[in-house]
């Protein structure tokens, strides 16, 4: 099928794509904005099949292009070519690439779940910045967690800037949206012990056992662990600093602690 052509920047698509940009909007149409070649291939490769397909060739970086709006349309998606200034109006990049697309959310329960004997989780609670949270998710799909919890979300997984900072990662790691009460029973019943990061403690995280079925618990940017986690975790741990800042940046903070979660589990 032919491309449907789009050049006026008041046409309704148009419109309707810079709203996708805020949440509310997204979750009333329940859709969400992939932009960039290397997060749509991603996305189509781990079965995400986009309603719309957007592009616009004087933005194209490289050649490779032609193929993956071929790859879109062939899992079903509606494609439209947009003039230079109607993708530069709905892209989110400072420098876009010339691709966007349109897909479906999905909503995963902890029970959907399938986890190995000693699963190697990591639960955040209340990340702020989509930049972290995106960040977050690369970590965890580095250092092998079969799963991320993010607990009473203040920013949502399908943020523009989380699917940008996880490159991808959003749609190979399982990620899960609960609160943390529910949460914390599911990690009990199932036999998952928790170590939860904070400065408010003598146990070194380099010192503390992080093998065996273990959630890693992080806390927000600007506050930290909430009480309840602080309270209900079963070992807290913490980073050694020697300077004069009291936190580390919470992303930062996070691959320290998986990190040496993968060495004694390597080990």
């Amino acid at each position: 099928m032919t491309p449907e052509k789009i050049t006026s920047l008041q046409n309704p698509r148009i419109k309707q794509l810079v709203k996708l940009r805020d949440r509310r909007p997204r979750d009333e149409a329940g859709v969400f904005l992939i932009e960039g070649y290397r997060e749509i291939r991603r996305a189509l490769e781990k079965g995400i099949r986009p309603g719309e397909f957007y592009f616009c060739p004087d933005w194209f970086l490289g050649e490779n292009e032609p193929a993956l709006i071929a790859q879109a349309q062939a899992a079903g998606a509606q494609l439209f070519e947009l003039s230079k200034e109607a993708f530069a109006k709905v892209a989110y990049r400072e420098r876009p690439d010339g691709l966007l697309a349109v897909a479906p959310q999905w909503r995963r329960r902890l029970e959907d779940l399938a986890l190995p004997a000693e699963p190697f989780l990591l639960v955040v609670e209340s990340i702020e910045k989509p930049g972290n949270l995106g960040t977050i998710l690369r970590s965890a799909d580095a250092a092998g967690c079969h799963a991320v919890i993010v607990c009473d979300p203040v920013t949502d997984i399908f943020n523009p800037n989380v699917v940008r900072a996880s490159t991808g990662v959003l749609f190979s790691v399982p990620v899960v949206v609960s609160d943390s009460p529910t949460v914390h029973a599911w990690l009990k019943e199932k036999g998952i012990r928790t170590a939860a990061t904070t400065p408010h403690t003598t146990n070194l995280y380099t010192q503390t056992d992080l093998r065996g079925p273990l959630a890693i618990i992080m806390g927000s940017e600007q506050y930290g662990l909430s009480g309840f986690w602080m309270k209900g975790a079963g070992v807290l741990v913490r980073i050694p600093m020697a300077g004069q800042a009291d936190s580390l940046n919470v992303a930062m903070a996070t691959i320290i602690t998986l990190f040496e979660a993968v060495r004694q589990r390597s080990g």
